[in-house]
């Protein structure tokens, strides 16, 4: 690859044009290159110096230099830079994103990630696994339609106009397994995206006064708004209540807290003694270990919401909670073996890689990962290194 097609490459990626061929190369190339840069662990210094390389890029590229104005993240912008340098002089390294995963000398088959993948289970016990499902109508329920859409999204409508609907609720549940994820249109236009192993369960029909649901393990909704008729979420000690508005409640059991994110409209959060109201941006934090201590503060919505757009985010976040995230998009069960490793992470994986490709990002920061089937052994490299041990990633 010579320098033109080298730029050219680089424009396609900055502008967000290229293939998702072409992004792996750019993005594996700073991986294996960023090894080679020992930084110092004040993140300051560490944007320094990337912003350092992304200028000499430009200045050997041909480019002007410009201020931090492309679409993507500095992070983002170096791994660009990176390749940029070595295609101006050595030709871009097509590298070999094959299985890496190991099991003694024999190489493993790689683990995918996951998609749409849930089980339907109504009123009368039936279950309906929904990525098996034809698409169009699967079930009817007493005026209600259940169906399935070409975008493998499952829809409540009400026939008849409601006639046939009894005047007792009927429930339904979807559940997600690890490495599963859905999204859900309720009969009353509510728009509901499940995370991996969560369940949301709620009635066929909404009759007067309020709309409820119950939910396990995280979601994000997008409540159609119905004047005078409330719509709550209830998600173990806690309680949601909105009219109409787009927000995310976490609650995984394996989670120390239950974390609700506004991102439209108001929101009130309840425990049993205590209240939040929210405004769009900021977020409520209940603590499981006592029910009755709400938090609130600011956060970065885009952060908390990454996964609706196939994106794990990360913000400061140790190993343990990366993991926790891994395990349920994967569907593998994690063991710690020795000290656990103290960094934090910072930037975003893509939910569509292999686990292979998660795995060769986070061991940018010294962690060890051996994968036996659905086992992943995970341990620190406490032996000094000379390689990158990056605050960021991407």
């Amino acid at each position: 690859m010579n320098r033109d097609q080298a730029k050219e490459l680089i424009e396609r990626y900055n502008e967000g044009l290229a293939t998702a061929e072409e992004r792996l190369w750019v993005e594996n190339w700073y991986l294996d290159e960023s090894l080679k840069y020992q930084l110092s662990d004040q993140e300051s210094n560490f944007l320094h110096l990337k912003d350092e390389i992304w200028n000499g890029t430009l200045e050997k590229s041909g480019q002007p230099i410009k201020p931090k104005v492309l679409r993507l993240n500095v992070w983002s912008r170096i791994a660009a830079a990176v390749v940029l340098l070595i295609g101006c002089g050595l030709g871009l390294y097509f590298y070999n994103i094959g299985p890496k995963l190991k099991d003694g000398n024999a190489v493993v088959t790689d683990i995918a990630p996951g998609g749409n993948n849930a089980i339907l289970t109504l009123a009368n016990g039936k279950k309906i696994v929904l990525n098996d499902a034809a698409k169009g109508e699967i079930s009817k329920q007493s005026g209600i339609s259940v169906s399935k859409s070409n975008d493998g999204e499952l829809i409540y409508t009400v026939v008849n106009g409601g006639e046939d609907v009894p005047t007792e609720n009927t429930h339904n549940t979807i559940s997600t397994p690890k490495g599963g994820q859905y999204t859900i249109i309720l009969s009353d236009g509510t728009k509901v995206m499940l995370n991996s192993a969560s369940s949301v369960t709620f009635p066929t029909s909404f009759k007067e006064g309020d709309r409820m649901v119950e939910l396990n393990g995280e979601a994000y909704f997008e409540v159609a708004k119905h004047k005078n008729k409330r719509f709550r979420v209830v998600s173990g000690v806690q309680t949601v209540e909105v009219l109409g508005t787009h927000f995310n409640v976490n609650a995984y059991a394996d989670e120390q807290t239950i974390k609700t994110t506004l991102l439209e409209g108001a929101v009130k959060v309840s425990t049993l003694k205590e209240s939040a109201l929210i405004e769009p941006g900021e977020q409520v934090v209940l603590d499981r270990g006592d029910a009755n201590s709400i938090v609130k503060h600011r956060v970065n919505i885009n952060k908390e919401t990454a996964w609706i757009n196939g994106i794990f985010s990360f913000e400061g976040d140790d190993l343990k909670s990366v993991m926790r995230q891994v395990a349920r998009w994967y569907d593998v069960n994690v063991i710690y073996v020795g000290p656990i490793s103290e960094e934090k992470y910072f930037g975003e994986i893509s939910r569509s890689s292999k686990l292979s490709e998660v795995f060769k990002i986070l061991e940018l920061n010294n962690v060890n990962f051996d994968v036996v089937g659905k086992t992943v052994k995970v341990s620190y490299n406490q032996r000094p290194s000379t390689a990158t041990s990056p605050k960021s990633i991407k």
